[in-house]
């Protein structure tokens, strides 16, 4: 059915007009001039003809089938129209008209109600609310736009008609060809999840372009993203980026995380090249429209000016992009070539006096050095070199590395990019823009090369976790007692130090002889979530004198701090002072599912905020490049003499815990704060950890 929207045998515009510059007119004026070869029947109970076509009243006074139905009409007529549609067993509507839920109350009730009648007669909807779709290949303009798309290898879906047009401007300004375009509009029906189905399953398209401001299913989207990323790359541009997630977070994770966090966790998750700009979206597009996917990330940068090769120099030092030194025989070669005061190194300075023959030679043997995968070009206008001649030279030499360009200017050049773009050489107005493409379509090769991760699922003992869950819910609590939550996560394969709860200052006395000094000291209490910020954990308590003393100070403090807390007595436990702390939690974001965390432990993490984000469940390559990824790694890998930390057990904690999140969607949070990372080969200990239910 969903076919049907891009190669229909016929279609009805619904609202077909006869004045030009009205919608319906303009539709069928498009799907006219596009050569669309089927049968096009414009609806008009006011007209006989339109556009030289006949014209008919209603959808059922059309003798013949029909596809797919344009409708243009008054957003009050349109759920009536709908339904029309459905008596002809119309099966793919386009809706264009506004008016609906963006308008405000009445509209919402208005696409509801349109949304029923598509339900009812089973017929897929894209819009209201939507400037259209199209198929250069199946010749099918069903927009209203003025501007007429050049046939090529970009899919295009959009939740924005004003994206949409600015896409239609940008693609006839570079000459970039498109395969499909759907204006998703209000999203009543179709999404973005079928526009990534339907444009992965299309042969025509290469590079698929999003606009998003919102999933609505974000586990699903992902899952699908990932599939058809490993096949062709998808750019996604997201607005709304810095809205707070909507929960009121009592963990450092649910504090932490946010909307935008889960998003970028997802992305990464489905290999999708995310754009935070819209200059980046289309700069994305037009590389991977026009050039060959790196074979690494190794970078050779030819110029004629120190200046802006120094700026893109360090433009990629900031990078995960590298600049090799040239291979010897490279650089004999251009010592032939250039003058002794070049610089033969990398970047590559061909001097101001540079002219087009000499960086068609100093190009020639670059593309040649192995060591190289990617070349950016910059070229600063001189009286010796002419930038037209240039691009020209570019686009003749056939390489099987990505070559982009950056000819510094504006007026000057203007000719010179016209060429370029002609020999299918993306042009970036300034280095780092280059840097920043390059880049990151670099590490989508990379992580679609690298095999998919294993997931296996880690020996837990899900009943034991399941059982003690049970009984919590039974009692209709949402926060868990320290005891349950030791024996959860002790079910997950996490270890904790030997505690003992006591009631009176006598049991703690007791307790810690059992244990054995020095000792930590807690305060045991479900309303009290974070201990710290209360008073309630003493650490290095080293005999019976202190032990009493805290005892005293701290109970008096929680009680006072939060009062009508039942206090149900002090943990006390083992002290663990060798080893780095770290924070390990997760929260369930409302689309995306379980998000989790991976940090430095401690009372500082909302501070410094070195933290990283994955979805759960996670494989331990995964959890290994959370791990990684944080700026105090160093610091775990051993710094000035100090020994190298279990990272195998830590990684080995961050998969339990994900696994955890996803058994039990009831836990809302969970967090182990700190989690220990002992010595090489001595695993992790969880000091302190909390789980909530959902309310």
């Amino acid at each position: 059915m969903m076919e049907k929207f891009f190669n229909p045998e016929s279609i009805a515009v619904i609202g077909a007009a006869r004045e030009p510059g009205k919608v319906g007119h303009d539709v069928v004026r498009n799907l006219l001039e596009s050569g669309f070869s089927g049968r096009i029947y414009p609806i008009n109970p006011k007209a006989s003809e339109i556009a030289g076509l006949r014209a008919y009243p209603s959808v059922t006074a059309v003798p013949d089938k029909i596809d797919l139905a344009v409708v243009a009409v008054r957003a009050p007529l349109v759920p009536r129209i709908l339904e029309e549609c459905g008596h002809k067993g119309i099966g793919a509507a386009v809706v264009l008209s506004a008016g609906f839920k963006e308008s405000g109350r009445e509209g919402a009730r208005l696409e509801q109600e349109l949304g029923e009648v598509a339900k009812r007669f089973g017929i897929r909807v894209i819009g209201p609310n939507c400037l259209g779709i199209l198929d250069t290949y199946h010749r099918v303009n069903a927009t209203f736009a003025a501007l007429k798309p050049l046939r090529g290898h970009i899919g295009f879906f959009s939740q924005s008609g004003a994206l949409c047009l600015a896409l239609l401007e940008w693609s006839k300004a570079e000459k970039v060809g498109l395969s499909r375009f759907i204006s998703l509009g209000n999203k009543c029906d179709v999404s973005e999840l079928e526009c990534l189905r339907l444009l992965g399953d299309d042969p025509h398209t290469r590079v698929i372009m999003g606009y998003l401001e919102g999933v609505e299913d974000g586990r699903t989207f992902t899952e699908v993203a990932r599939r058809i990323a490993r096949k062709k790359p998808i750019i996604i541009f997201k607005s709304g980026v810095t809205a707070a997630g909507a929960r009121a977070a009592s963990s450092h994770t649910g504090s932490l995380a946010g909307s935008e966090v889960a998003f970028e966790a997802a992305v990464r998750r489905a290999g999708i090249i995310r754009a935070h700009t819209l200059r980046e979206f289309f700069n994305l597009a037009l590389l991977l429209a026009f050039q060959p996917l790196p074979r690494g990330p190794n970078l050779g940068i030819l110029t004629n000016s120190g200046g802006p090769g120094i700026v893109a120099a360090d433009a990629c030092e900031h990078s995960t992009l590298e600049l090799p030194t040239l291979s010897t025989d490279t650089v004999e070669k251009l010592r032939k070539i250039l003058p002794p005061y070049a610089a033969f190194f990398n970047p590559v300075d061909i001097t101001g006096d540079a002219d087009a023959q000499r960086y068609a030679g100093a190009l020639e043997i670059l593309i040649e050095d192995e060591r190289l995968d990617s070349l950016l070009v910059i070229l600063s206008r001189t009286a010796t070199v002419d930038p037209e001649e240039v691009a020209e030279h570019l686009g003749k030499r056939k390489s099987p590395k990505p070559i982009v360009a950056c000819f510094l200017g504006h007026e000057s050049i203007k000719k010179a990019r016209r060429k370029l773009l002609k020999h299918r050489i993306p042009h970036f107005t300034y280095p780092e823009e280059a840097i920043t493409s390059l880049e990151k379509v670099w590490l989508y090769q990379y992580r679609c090369s690298k095999p998919s991760a294993s997931r296996h699922r880690p020996s837990v003992d899900f009943k034991r976790a399941a059982s003690i869950l049970q009984q919590v819910r039974a009692e209709d609590r949402s926060q868990l007692f320290d005891y349950e939550v030791k024996e959860i996560l002790q079910a997950y394969g996490f270890r904790f130090p030997k505690s003992l709860i006591a009631r009176t200052t006598d049991e703690a006395v007791i307790a810690a002889r059992a244990i054995g000094y020095p000792v930590v000291l807690k305060i045991v209490s479900p309303q009290i979530i974070h201990k710290s910020d209360v008073g309630g954990v003493k650490i290095n308590i080293r005999s019976d004198e202190e032990l009493i003393q805290a005892f005293q100070a701290m109970t008096m403090r929680a009680r006072q701090a939060v009062p009508g807390a039942t206090v149900l007595g002090v943990l006390v436990q083992e002290m663990v002072s060798r080893g780095k702390e770290t924070i390990v939690g997760f929260t369930r974001d409302s689309q995306f599912g379980p998000l989790v965390m991976f940090g430095l432990g401690g009372i500082y993490v909302e501070i410094l905020k070195d933290v990283s984000f994955r979805l759960a469940p996670l494989s331990p390559e995964e959890a290994l490049e959370m791990v990684r990824e944080i700026k105090a790694y160093p610091l775990l890998k051993g710094i000035r003499g100090e020994p190298e930390s279990d990272i195998p057990a830590l990684v080995k904690s961050i998969v339990n815990l994900a696994q955890l999140a996803t058994d039990f969607p009831e836990l809302n949070e969970g967090e182990i704060n700190p989690l220990i990372v002992c010595p090489k080969g001595q695993g992790v200990v969880a000091v302190d950890a909390r789980l909530s239910l959902g309310v």
